[in-house]
């Protein structure tokens, strides 16, 4: 595991900085469950800015090839992950709460002197990843999970189809 990465989000963002890197999949816990492995890594750039009301902003970046189980045929497929996301960092609740109902679309943070980098980028790949994961098309074999066996909701359905 990672250690994690902290920054001053306020600061951050007013100064302009900037930061990126490689993560291992394997460093981010909470996604290891909706992937079909952990292997390889993630790339983001994180970096501080000011949106149209001068609000300060903090934009995450990432990209990431990973391996997520098919629910049709429950195989590794591949998906390819990217999110660009702006938050708008604010220094009190009952603005960012104001600012929220103003904009249904804006997504921001309450400003945090040791802002955790790596539980935001692990926040944002669950975000990115698909509910329901699935192949456009999977294998006619590989649905019958490659033993010739037929599938047993066809069978019933056969059953149910039969005159009394």
């Amino acid at each position: 595991m990672s250690d994690p990465i902290l920054i001053d989000s306020l600061d951050f963002a007013k100064q302009r900085r900037q930061l990126s890197g490689v993560i291992a999949m394997a460093d981010l816990p909470r996604t290891h469950d909706l992937l079909a492995n952990t292997d390889g890594s993630l790339t983001w750039s994180l970096a501080g800015g000011a949106d149209a009301l001068s609000r300060p902003t903090l934009r995450l970046r990432l990209c990431a090839d990973v391996q997520l189980v098919c629910q049709r045929c429950l195989t590794a497929m591949p998906f390819r992950l990217e999110a660009d996301t702006v938050l708008t960092v604010f220094l009190y609740e009952d603005r960012l709460e104001a600012a929220c109902e103003d904009d249904d679309a804006l997504d921001a943070v309450l400003a945090e002197p040791e802002f955790n980098v790596l539980a935001l980028i692990e926040d944002e790949v669950l975000l990115g990843l698909p509910i329901v994961a699935r192949h456009e098309h999977c294998e006619p074999e590989v649905r019958l999970g490659g033993s010739g066996k037929p599938n047993p909701f066809a069978v019933l359905a056969s059953l149910k189809r039969k005159p009394e």
